[in-house]
């Protein structure tokens, strides 16, 4: 850090913050600012720049520029890590101190330790969720409730793989040389900091896995920042490990670039679903009605677009020695035995159908889940650890398969979607608002992707007045009632009225709007968060 550089934390202090905010880490995260932010504000320019090209009537294709990259047979990546060759069942959370313990007991092979879409920002939840992590890889967390339950870490924890937000996002309480310090490189940096040696003496390493990027030039400068990190703390070049979700449609034209610019330090690739779908409404939302999708429930992964996004992804991992990991199980149990069962059925049909198809492991929403997971993988696994001799050459996916909306097998949005989205993002945004990320809804654990998706179709539903399948058509004056009507709800269930009305603003401001807002969690989703629930000392 140069002398002429300065920090300061303008979240308040909690009890034992200062062990993760000492001078020595602050300088460390201070430092890859200094080395990294203007090249990380140059790309954020470039998805503009995308954006607008896109909505001018461009389209996406394979790079011609990087063929070489994709027809070159030799290179691979890196690979699993210690304690990352076997992923089978990977468990997804906030790092919660509860979460932490029952996620890292669960069962599951890997637990994704969630400071992005899992995470309400608030500084409490940023600062407490690596005070977390510390604790639980030291062993501190042995707590007994009133009520008489131990919460305490096992013999053989899931190993522990940490999301830091998206390149996109800001940490408004700590701002290096005055500016807003950027979410990502917090919470890379704090982590590898106070966790990246403890981790490698304990046999495992400090893991990661990348979210929200859209092109192999942002996955270049994710791989930068660990060649400089690793070097500054004096942690052997290449023991980072890094998954990539592509849950971008613009980064599923580029898997094989993403990796090759990861190589060093890639050990695989996931498929998401929600964000995905997201991202495809948002970068054709001005292409007309071609585009408009029916309710998201019915987009199953067996779509043909969505099918040729993860074979596609299958193949591309397994050519380079990387993992494949399937996407989410967001149920929960419930207590009427017959809605569990039918819940369970589904999760297993999911997970059977990613381990067919070559995938190396899954993720699930609630230790519940895990054994159901475990035993589709089990029974297609036949004693290995992963499935990367499936090489699936069989695929052959053109850019076209990848934009085929209009092969889906369902059809027009329905009433039912409509009243979904709007009770699901309502019911979303006023508990991130109350400070939790991971939110149970109707029966699904759910996160800020499920808001996402839900206002985006929103948006497109009523931006092109689309038919829904019992005749009537989809208008702002519909949406607007509807919205109404669940904030009514809202507060005769006893929701905080500040923050029912903070959620409806930006539901309206995200969804209503005569152009699409790029991210809930920028803008105005942001500005509401700082204001009603984490305001600045």
């Amino acid at each position: 850090m140069s002398p002429t550089s300065r920090i300061e934390i303008l979240g308040e202090y909690e009890d034992r913050f200062e062990e993760i905010l000492t001078p020595e880490a602050l300088q460390f995260v201070a430092g890859l600012h200094q080395a990294f932010a203007d090249r990380r504000t140059e790309l954020l320019a470039e998805r503009e720049r995308r954006t607008a090209a896109l909505a001018a009537g461009g389209t996406l294709d394979f790079l011609p520029g990087t063929r070489e990259v994709r027809e070159d047979r030799s290179w691979r990546v890196a690979g699993a890590g210690p304690g990352l060759h076997d992923r089978r069942v990977e468990i997804t959370g906030p790092p919660e101190r509860r979460m932490t313990v029952n996620a890292l007991n669960s069962g599951a092979k890997v637990w994704l330790a969630d400071f992005e879409d899992a995470t309400s920002p608030t500084w409490h939840n940023i600062v407490s969720g690596q005070l977390n992590l510390l604790d639980a890889i030291e062993g501190r967390i042995d707590e007994t409730t009133p009520e008489g339950k131990r919460y305490r870490i096992g013999d053989s924890p899931a190993t522990i793989v940490v999301r830091p937000r998206g390149w996109h996002l800001d940490e408004a309480h700590l701002l290096v040389d005055g500016r807003p310090a950027i979410g990502a490189l917090v919470d890379f940096g704090l982590y590898l900091f106070h966790c990246g040696r403890r981790q490698i003496e304990l046999g495992s390493g400090p893991y990661f896995y990348l979210p929200k990027l859209e092109n192999h030039l942002e996955a270049r400068l994710w791989n930068d920042v660990f060649t400089f990190a690793q070097a500054e703390l004096g942690i052997a070049h290449g023991t980072v490990r890094a998954t990539v979700l592509i849950e971008t449609i613009t980064a599923a034209f580029e898997m094989d670039e993403i990796l090759y610019e990861l190589r060093e330090h890639a050990a695989g690739l996931n498929a998401g679903r929600w964000d995905y779908l997201f991202s495809l409404i948002k970068n054709f939302a001005h292409h007309g009605p071609r585009f408009v999708l029916p309710d998201r429930a019915a987009i199953t992964m067996t779509q043909p677009f969505m099918r040729a996004y993860t074979d596609l992804l299958v193949r591309t991992c397994h050519r380079r020695g990387a993992h494949a990991i399937g996407g989410m199980a967001a149920a929960i149990p419930q207590r009427d035995p017959e809605a569990n069962e039918v819940a369970l059925t589904k999760v297993r049909i999911d997970k059977e159908r990613e381990a067919n198809d070559g995938f190396d492991g899954s993720w699930v929403a609630h230790p519940a889940l895990v054994a159901t997971c475990r035993t589709a993988f089990d029974e297609v696994f036949e004693g290995r650890s992963s499935q990367l001799d499936r090489t699936r050459e069989d695929v052959e996916i053109t850019a076209d398969d990848l934009l085929a909306v209009h092969r889906l097998t369902v059809g027009l949005p329905t009433e039912q979607g409509l009243r979904s989205n709007v009770a699901v993002a309502l019911r979303y945004l006023v508990a991130w608002l109350g400070g939790s990320g991971a939110v149970a809804v109707f029966g699904l654990m759910e996160d800020v992707a499920t808001a996402e998706i839900a206002r985006c179709q929103l948006w497109q539903w009523q931006h092109h007045c689309s038919r829904l399948t019992g005749g009537s058509l989809a208008t702002p004056g519909t949406v607007r009632r509807l919205i109404d009507t669940e904030r009514a709800t809202l507060l005769e269930e006893g929701a905080d009225p500040t923050l029912v009305d903070n959620a409806v603003r930006i539901l309206d401001e995200t969804s209503l709007g005569a152009t699409l807002p790029a991210f809930l969690t920028t803008e105005a989703y942001a500005r509401h968060l700082v204001r009603t629930t984490a305001p600045v000392a």
